[in-house]
């Protein structure tokens, strides 16, 4: 009874946490480029039914749209209508928290076994989201936690009924984000696999899984694929993440899909969570499963290949560090303890939480620039990648915004040779016969149109530059 009032006190201790850990991820949350055109296409949809043609751009309109994350975007304009100018904190605030309870209500009694442990893990969640955007990745962490949450329901239960639940997710985030729905059949793959081999490897052993278990994942696996089918684009959905993954060209060039790179500062919390881990793993009196390690291998490649991957890392082995960390005697302090960092969040929140209606209402473009691009009309606009989402807010039609997969085909690369000047640059300005140039200053496209006696400039403050082409 002692202990069970005990782990009550606990329990309420760590919601507390959980609750103001949740409230200091909203100093985090903004609105950026993308927000822009997910929220127009939303209420495009809303409105008028599913895209699958653009509407927003004057060069590729009309082309075919792969739209993979339309729900998405319509859950998002429907939030707006519900709760106005803070629906994407609403929005941030219910993808944490929802996430934080799920990993935490999965592992209860790993959390109590090792509190400082269980406080040290919960604060790196802090700094491993470093994509906190009304974007539709924040559903898929929730997925991607209920997927590893059922497989490893089944790995250790081979009478679990759960796993059937996973087809149905897997509909689901083919719908809302298309480009990672593939994770449902993909871990599913590697339970299966790893669940084949039985040995004594140093410290890492491996345990042979149950005919029943094997079928049970081969079943779901094909129906995770069947699932995965059911959406708009059909078949395209099953190739549509590794065509992405595989575009050298939007790899290079934008910055969330760049490789970790320990030489970044700015990439070393990641470093952190990896470490952490490993010596986890490396103290542990346990043997390291089979399954466990290979996780950890697949989600620290994905999170080296690309930054936008580091939440895997930590969604992943949330299920998996806890069974290794060494059991700690609860003792009086363990509430108090927990209560300090709790506070220390919340004053976090509430010492910065003036700063949280600026950032999630940041705009990179002026009213001023707006409202000379609508008085001047242009039909043939070049505009920065980053400004297209706020054009296409506003009504403006684009030349290129944050759907890269979209302009991938047709002229992102050309895009690219103009703003930075390289290879026939004049060429590809003559054959676009751009009538605007909306241009940041700090792009060698801005010298150009300086100097140049073709253009002229109607606008220029805060690195942001319009011209006029002359004699049009």
């Amino acid at each position: 009874m002692k202990n069970k009032n005990k782990n009550k006190k606990l329990e309420l201790a760590f919601l507390f946490l959980i609750f103001c850990l949740t409230l200091a991820m909203l100093l985090f949350m903004r609105r950026e480029s993308d927000y822009f055109w997910h929220i127009k296409a939303g209420e495009y949809m809303f409105k008028n039914g599913i895209l699958k043609k653009d509407i927003f751009s004057w060069f590729v309109k009309g082309k075919y749209w792969f739209s993979h994350e339309w729900l998405f975007e319509i859950i998002l304009y429907s939030i707006k209508l519900v709760f106005g100018k803070f629906h994407i904190l609403v929005y941030g605030f219910g993808c944490f928290l929802t996430l934080l309870l799920f990993i935490f209500y999965s592992n209860k009694k790993n959390f109590f076994k090792n509190v400082p442990f269980s406080l040290l893990w919960l604060t790196l969640f802090l700094i491993m989201i470093v994509f906190a955007q009304a974007r539709p990745h924040l559903i898929s962490f929730n997925f991607l936690a209920l997927t590893i949450y059922l497989l490893f329901d089944l790995y250790k239960n081979e009478d679990s009924k759960k796993i059937f639940f996973l087809p149905l997710i897997a509909i689901l985030w083919a719908n809302i984000h298309g480009g990672s729905s593939n994770l449902s059949y993909i871990f599913c793959f590697i339970f299966m696999i790893c669940g084949l081999f039985k040995f004594n490897f140093g410290k890492i052993e491996a345990s042979r899984i149950s005919k029943k278990q094997f079928l049970k994942y081969l079943v779901v696996m094909f129906l995770c694929i069947g699932g995965i089918l059911i959406n708009i684009h059909g078949i395209k959905m099953l190739l549509y993440p590794y065509t992405n993954m595989m575009d050298t060209l939007m790899i290079e060039n934008i910055s969330e899909w760049r490789a970790t790179n320990l030489n970044d500062f700015a990439h070393l919390p990641y470093f952190l969570l990896c470490f952490v881990i490993l010596l986890v793993f490396l103290i542990s009196k346990k043997k390291i499963s089979f399954i466990d390690f290979v996780l950890f291998i697949c989600v620290l490649f994905l999170g080296l290949k690309s930054i936008r991957f580091w939440a895997y890392t930590y969604i992943v082995m949330s299920f998996v560090v806890f069974n290794y960390v060494k059991e700690r005697k609860l003792d009086k302090h363990s509430e108090i303890l927990i209560f300090i960092v709790s506070f220390m969040f919340l004053t976090l929140f509430l010492v910065n939480y003036k700063y949280i209606y600026r950032n999630i209402n940041a705009k990179v473009l002026d009213k001023e620039v707006i409202n000379i691009l609508k008085k001047e009309k242009p039909q043939r606009l070049y505009n920065m990648y980053d400004y297209g989402g706020e054009l296409i807010s506003n009504n403006i039609e684009v030349f290129i915004d944050g759907r890269a997969d979209l302009y991938s085909s047709y002229n992102y690369k050309d895009y690219l040779n103009i703003s930075k000047l390289e290879n026939d640059y004049v060429k590809l300005i003559n054959k676009y016969d751009f009538d605007y140039f909306l241009v940041d200053d700090a792009y060698p496209i801005y010298t150009y149109l300086e100097y140049s006696n073709d253009y002229e400039k109607i606008y220029d403050k805060k690195m942001i530059a319009i011209f006029r082409k002359l004699h049009q």
